[in-house]
């Protein structure tokens, strides 16, 4: 641990405190809420990238999860303005984990957050690994599952809203049980 870093330890309740000093390990869950709209305000758990990617240094207390255009992000992204200094949430499917990240990178995104494009995946996570390439990249990027991934997109399409309101990373061992808000389709 280094000294006087923050600790932003948002892992499962059992894992030690330190280590987020060193970043979240292929396995371990992070932790996001929802604020708006209201009718997904849940916290998801998605995991990080294995090999690739960045580690979150900061809690965003609000910041906006843009739905990418076109949502499998495999290239130039129509909506490319409204994800810099923000979150995209992308589809999986048409290139690699690694490509995407890039892309939404290249676009001045802060993470990446990649939905499987299976919207019935309400239980398997997927190991998220570099495509060979030796390319790099430096933002957060993690792996939503299809389930979640699809009511989110579901819920701004019905409200009209280009992005949602979320907090990320979520601390769920300061919530009480009782509080903790699981989206009712998965199984925690």
């Amino acid at each position: 641990m280094v000294p006087g870093a923050p600790c932003w330890c948002f892992l499962v309740f059992w894992l030690p405190a330190c280590v987020a000093a060193h970043g979240l390990r292929i396995h371990d869950y992070l932790y996001f809420q929802v604020l708006s709209p209201g009718d997904i305000r849940y916290i998801f758990t998605a995991t990080p990238a294995k090999d690739f990617g960045g580690i979150f240094h900061t809690r965003y207390e609000q910041i906006h999860l843009v739905p990418a255009e076109p949502p499998e992000a495999c290239g130039e992204l129509s909506n490319g303005f409204f994800i810099q200094d923000q979150i995209a949430l992308v589809e999986r499917g048409g290139c690699s984990f690694l490509s995407k990240t890039r892309v939404v990178q290249e676009h001045g995104g802060r993470a990446v957050i990649i939905s499987d494009n299976a919207v019935d995946n309400d239980s398997f996570y997927v190991e998220m690994i570099q495509d060979s390439t030796q390319r790099t990249a430096d933002i957060p990027a993690l792996f939503l599952l299809g389930r979640d991934g699809y009511m989110i997109r579901r819920s701004l399409e019905q409200h009209g809203l280009p992005w949602a309101i979320i907090s990320i990373p979520v601390n769920v061992t300061s919530i009480p049980t009782f509080e903790l808000l699981q989206p009712p389709w998965t199984f925690w």
